[in-house]
Parts: structure tokens; sequence; C-alpha cells
């Protein structure tokens, strides 16, 4: 007979590598906290509906508290022979308290027990996330305070487009922030569901009280379909597709820090803290850390296909496949975290260039919509105002002549509606300070959206 906890029907035992090969307890060990602590309310339950002893159940408890003890400390020793986080612990427990240990896994399985220990790391992990998200809207929040009226050029196609506040820009991200903390708020309603009791799939025999171990593990509902409690992953689903989007983001974030912090821009000097030397140039001051969470990407978009491919051809209920859906979100947790972490720090430290900024949009044609609107505020129809002010841009490239460079006398030859207020009209300062349409750039409406996310954070 096999030395297996699960072996009374087979004759032979595997080979150490194959053992190996069917093993996760190198992966699943981090759930050894919400292992114990499920199995903690799972006996707690059996003894207080008289499926065991109350003397058993105390027994059983006490033993799960020492190995609880011990996992804290970091002391527990494991192996590859008992498979995974649950057949270790429950070996643990018989050599702590003898045969009496085996009455724990009366009425449970370890498909609803391994389903329990994911929904409780996933919950507890979100609010990390959520915590970690909301550091870095008050980071960003106090360097757009600091930035309202910094002047720099907003881009589209990377080209340079309109002048805008930098702290308007930096308030983009917030927004995107805040639909990150949304979307993983969501995620832990589907999170905070217990599946224990749901047994390998089809309940048990054993009058169990699952509402019993709701409350004892603070979930907020319970699954009510016992195949959906044990083959349900859409929650760790959920995690690293909205964890795909946030390092998107991020991704986006990075992508303009390395360029503000180039020879070309100079918009913004990174933190030695952030920043790596080269081995052979000098004077070399790269953007290592900005690189690094933009390139993480790609392994939090393999972590979400991988388990969706995964996932895709699985018949209800369990199936070994789904040992594979931790590693990947173990992976994708610390990855996000460690890039909020990153992220944050590199925007708290960071030197913004003001005059450089501003500087980038006095010698371009980014006042060109100025002209424009200023003509059809004087009637011209835009579509015509539109043609004239592209003309007069393409002769300025030629002759390397900017809007406000050119005289009054030339402005009234093209349109005797334009008179001397045409040169406060162009300032890049004004055309950002005019622009005060509800979300827009001006300095008003930026410290308005300040004001909001100032009371939205504190709520």
């Amino acid at each position: 007979m096999s030395n297996k906890l699960w072996g009374g029907r087979f004759e032979a035992t595997n080979e150490a590598w194959i053992d190996a090969f069917g093993a996760s307890i190198e992966v699943d060990q981090i759930l050894v906290v919400e292992d114990i602590t499920g199995s903690i309310a799972h006996v707690t339950m059996l003894g207080n509906t008289g499926i065991i002893t109350q003397s058993e159940a105390a027994q059983i408890k006490a033993g799960l508290e020492t190995l609880l003890a011990k996992a804290q400390a970091g002391t527990l020793e494991y192996t590859i022979e008992n498979e995974d986080i649950h057949l270790n612990i429950e070996k643990m427990l018989h050599d702590e308290i003898g045969p009496v240990a085996g009455k724990l896994h009366t009425a449970r399985s370890r498909n609803d027990q391994v389903a329990t220990d994911m929904h409780l790391w996933v919950k507890k992990t979100l609010a990390e996330v959520d915590a970690e998200l909301l550091k870095l809207q008050q980071v960003f929040l106090h360097q757009a305070k600091q930035n309202v009226t910094t002047i720099m050029p907003g881009y589209t196609h990377l080209q340079h487009a309109q002048p805008i506040s930098f702290g308007h820009h930096l308030l983009a991200y917030m927004s995107m922030f805040q639909r990150d903390r949304e979307r993983f708020a969501n995620n832990v309603a589907h999170a905070d569901i217990s599946p224990l009791g749901a047994a390998a799939l089809a309940g048990t025999t054993f009058p169990i009280d699952r509402q019993a171990t709701q409350e004892l593990l603070d979930f907020s509902d319970i699954y009510g379909n016992s195949l959906d409690a044990v083959s349900d992953r859409d929650y760790t689903l959920e995690f690293l597709s909205n964890s795909a989007i946030l390092m998107m983001h991020l991704s986006r974030l990075c992508e303009e820090i390395i360029l503000w912090c180039s020879h070309e821009f100079q918009f913004v000097t990174l933190s030695d803290t952030y920043s790596t030397g080269s081995s052979i140039m000098p004077q070399k001051k790269n953007p290592d850390m900005a690189e690094l969470v933009r390139g993480k990407i790609g392994r939090v978009y393999g972590n979400l296909i991988g388990l969706l491919t995964t996932m895709k051809g699985l018949p209800l209920a369990y199936n070994k496949d789904m040992q594979e859906d931790k590693e990947g979100v173990f992976d994708t947790a610390e990855t996000i975290l460690a890039s909020l972490k990153i992220c944050a720090g590199m925007i708290d430290t960071m030197t913004v260039n003001t005059d450089i900024m501003e500087q980038s949009v006095q010698k371009d044609f980014s006042n060109a919509t100025e002209l424009a609107d200023y003509l059809a505020n004087k009637g011209v129809p835009f579509r015509e105002a539109h043609a004239i002010v592209g003309k007069l841009v393409l002769d300025g490239l030629k002759t390397h002549t900017y809007l406000s460079d050119i005289s009054l006398a030339d402005y009234q030859q093209i349109s005797p509606l334009i008179e001397q207020d045409i040169y406060h009209t162009l300032s890049a300062r004004v055309a950002v300070e005019r622009r005060n349409s509800y979300g827009g750039t001006g300095f008003a409406q930026v410290q308005h959206q300040l004001d909001l996310w100032a009371q939205k954070l504190n709520n």
C-alpha cells in the first residue's frame, strides 16, 4: 500500500521525481497562515456541531495554534513527500498531537480547503494593493499641488500639441489609479465568499454549519453551489486582469519618466536612489527602476494569459490543472506591490525642472490653436481660421519664425481683426490659464480638481 495520506487504494508508490513533479509545496507554502486559519475555523465548527467531541476539537485546535505560531516564526519545515501545504500541515499536526489529528479532515476535502486558502489570501492581498495604491495617489497629489502653475508641453503622437499644467498631467494618473482601486474593490466582492463546506464537489453528509465557518473566517457570503465553490477561479483571474491594467498604467508612467529624464527632455531629475550607472560610461545615470517596472508588465500579462489558458477547457469540478493557479497569482502580487512602491518613491523624490519645461513651449507652435481660437472669437469660421494658422505655421517652419515673432503689421495683412492683444493670447502661460472648461488644464480647474481629490482620498 502507498504510504501517502490518501494511499489506501494504491498498491505502489510514485518514484521521487514523479512526486516532485506533482508536488506544489514549494509554491503553496505561502498559504500556510491561511491554511491553518481555515482549519481552526473548520475544527471549531466540527466541535460545536458535535461531529467530533469538544475535547477532540480543543486538542486539534491547540495543535493548530502551535503550528500557526511556528509558521509565523518561520520555523516549519516542509517536505515534497507530503505534496502540498494541506498534507504538510496535516502530517505536522499528527506529529504534534497524535492520531486525533486525523479527525480534522472530517467533512472536508483538499478541494474546498485550497479554495478557502486562496480566497483568504487574495482578499488579504487586495487590501495590501489598495493601501499601496492610496499611497501612490497621495504622492501624486502632493506633486500636483506643487506644480499647478508649472507649464509643460502637452503631447499627442509625442508631438507638441498644446501647453498644459504639469499638475494637470499628474492628475491624469490619479484618475487611472482611482479606476484601478475601484476594479480591485469590485474584485473583493468575489474573493470574499466562503467555499468551505463544499467538500470535494458535492457537499457532505455530515451536519456541518457553513454559516459558522463563514463568520469565523470573516467572509461576507457563502457559495451556494458546491461545484462552483471548488472550481471557481474567476476571482483570481479578476485579480490578474486588474493587475495587468494597473501595470499598463505604471508602464505608461515609467515610459514618460524615462523620456522626461533624458538629455533631450530634461524635464525631471530622478533621485540617485532610483537610478544606476554604467560599467563603462562614467557619465551615465540610468532610470533602471522605471525601466524594470516597464519591463515587468510582460510577466503580469503572461500570468493572466497563462491562467486563462489553463482554465479554458476544464470540465467541472476540480482538476489537477488548477494546481497551476497559484504561482502566477503570487508572482503578480509580488510584482505589482513592488512596482507601486518603486513608482511612489520615484515620483516623491524626483526634481521637477520647471524652467526647462516652460522653455520647451517658448520656441514651438503649440500656441497655434490659440491663434485659431482668437480668429474664431472674432467671427472667422473655425475651419477658415484653422487654414490661416496652418499656412502661418508652414511659413514659420521655413523661415524659423514663431507665431509670437510675427509683427502686428504682418498679422493685420492676414486679417485686420488681429489686434495687439494677440501677443498676450499667444503666451503659453495665458493659454494654459484660460482653459477653464470643467476638467481642463486651467490653473483654477486644476486647483478645483486637487480639492476634490484631497476630499476623496481622505474619505
